[in-house]
């Protein structure tokens, strides 16, 4: 028996349905619910489906390393944070900069200097005190720069995991996206065992073509195993789209996860 929780992110299946039928049918088969911005959502409405949340992303603007932004930050994570509580949602995502609505960087970075990783260091621990005061837990996601997210700074998992080990807290932690870093990195097995405590949530999708696991190229019944023998008691999120039925493709995913 997997020790783990599977979750599934609203914003990539049953495309056909609203916001809110697809967070009960996620729901009705098993499955914690992640969520992206929550300012475009009815929170009531999301409490009312019962459901269980295991992420929401954790800032509206800003970023980790500009002084102008570093402020939109921290007062958006409040704002987050004060959602979290409303939907009982323990963990609140993170990424290098702040994302556009197609996932581009809102400022591309080209060379993340010395200054920058300090900074963000700093900017990590801050969010890290307010999750602490508030008993969640803030992580920050690995992203590829090959397809998706050009130009975005702390992208690789080898840069999460050394941010992430430098604050050492409790309250932050990797968001490790086993799609970004198939394409960013690869090894994705030794990348889990070396990321070990780190890991605050696993989110995972088949290379290429971001949809679930068994339609690309990752062994994902390996991860899976991999996982059980590091007692990782976590999350794994389906973060993709649905090739083909929303509802064959979850069930796709949780037999890959199923030991």
């Amino acid at each position: 028996m997997a020790s783990y929780t599977l979750s599934v992110c609203a914003e990539m299946v049953f495309l056909d349905l609203p916001f809110i039928e697809r967070v009960k049918r996620i729901h009705q088969l098993g499955f914690g619910v992640e969520i992206w911005n929550w300012a475009n959502k009815d929170i009531d409405a999301l409490v009312a489906t019962g459901a269980r949340f295991t992420s929401m992303t954790g800032y509206l603007s800003g970023n980790l390393t500009d002084d102008d932004q570093i402020d939109a930050l921290l007062n958006t994570a409040q704002e987050s944070l004060a959602v979290a509580q409303r939907l009982n949602c323990p963990v609140l995502n993170l990424h290098g900069t702040g994302l556009d609505d197609k996932g581009l960087p809102v400022k591309p970075v080209e060379v993340v200097s010395g200054a920058m990783w300090l900074t963000a260091c700093q900017t990590l621990r801050q969010l890290a005190a307010l999750g602490e005061n508030a008993g969640k837990v803030f992580t920050l996601e690995n992203l590829n720069t090959a397809v998706d997210h050009p130009g975005t700074p702390f992208a690789r998992a080898c840069d999460t995991l050394a941010l992430v080990e430098a604050v050492n807290s409790p309250a932050c932690k990797m968001n490790l996206d086993l799609y970004h870093a198939q394409i960013g990195e690869g090894n994705l097995i030794e990348l889990l065992k070396r990321s070990g405590s780190a890991i605050g949530e696993i989110q995972v999708a088949d290379v290429p073509g971001r949809c679930q696991p068994g339609t690309g190229e990752i062994n994902y019944h390996a991860i899976a195993r991999t996982l059980h023998e590091m007692n990782y008691r976590g999350t794994v999120a389906l973060e993709g789209w649905a090739q083909g039925d929303s509802e064959a493709a979850l069930a796709q995913f949780r037999d890959h996860f199923t030991l």
